[in-house]
């Protein structure tokens, strides 16, 4: 795929989260990504993941998640408060700019790092019962202390959509974004709702436009904080787009425009970053124009 954090995913090796003694074998020679409480990750002189091991860090710290295997190495996330001697001048960088700097497998294990501890980190409670909770399985179960309840990290799953008329897209923008940037439509699922009617609601509550169908194309995990984006295609009418307080402002552009601004060549249309599926789908979209035009 030609955005982040899909490609080169670890083996998550689920069947080695409930055995210490494997995990500890693994732990000296496992490949170790710290992150901050910001969820920024330690990296080296040159921006670069250190080569981290056990050894290096020392011992495993409870915190620890095992993240999962690749060629028979263990991969770990470590709290930052929990790992003090990895270096002696730490340096960070946030995930973004890390998903374009990075080598891809070390990306898609940052983002997949971010994403569990952000739940560890925000879910040290019982919401049952207020009791602490410990935590199991390599770090990916919390256990009530007091009323037994088991908590799972969450993720929470969000529609992300290209909406033409046929010969345009409709793409809208937030006010806290920098000037001229405009992105796909997108929202979060609700209870009892499916994807496709997610769809068609989110599209009409941000823009009025009204949508007709909707094909699914592909999905990427978001960790900001936890979120995994559905990305849809959808055919609508021509309504002329009418904003409430959700966006700044929502409109059509044709063919033309989208394609100068995927060229980074437009005056004033700005796109979502290369490392989103917001991105993806603008092209998916203008290539399909340039190959079957509609009339």
């Amino acid at each position: 795929m030609d955005f982040s954090f899909v490609d080169a995913p670890l083996d998550r090796a689920e069947h080695l989260r409930t055995d210490s003694d494997a995990l500890a074998r693994l732990w000296p020679e496992a490949r170790v990504l710290v992150l901050d409480a910001k969820g920024d990750a330690r990296v080296d002189a040159h921006g670069m993941p250190p080569a981290l091991d056990g050894t290096v860090v020392g011992t495993r710290p409870g915190s620890a998640v095992f993240l999962g295997l690749h060629d028979a190495q263990g991969w770990f996330a470590v709290p930052a408060d929990d790992a003090p001697a990895t270096l002696d001048a730490p340096a960070t960088i946030d995930l973004r700019t890390a998903a374009a700097q990075w080598p891809v497998r070390e990306a898609t294990a940052f983002a997949q790092a971010r994403a569990v501890l952000h739940w560890r980190d925000r879910h040290r409670f019982c919401g049952a019962c207020s009791a602490p909770l410990e935590y199991a399985r390599a770090g990916w179960l919390g256990r009530c202390t007091g009323c037994g309840i088991e908590h799972y990290p969450r993720t929470d799953p969000a529609v992300i959509v290209a909406v033409t008329d046929g010969s345009r897209l409709l793409l809208g923008r937030q006010a806290a974004w920098p000037p001229g940037r405009y992105s796909t439509l997108a929202g979060f699922v609700e209870p009892g709702e499916t994807l496709e009617q997610t769809v068609v609601r989110e599209v009409f509550e941000e823009s009025a436009v009204r949508v007709t169908a909707c094909r699914y194309l592909a999905s990427q995990p978001w960790p900001f904080p936890a979120s995994l984006m559905l990305g849809f295609i959808a055919d609508a009418g021509p309504d002329a787009p009418q904003v409430t307080d959700e966006l700044e402002d929502a409109r059509w552009f044709d063919a033309d425009t989208i394609g100068a601004a995927l060229r980074d060549a437009h005056p004033e249309l700005k796109l979502s970053p290369k490392s989103s599926i917001s991105r993806w789908l603008i092209a998916h979209w203008h290539a399909q124009q340039a190959v079957d035009p509609i009339a």
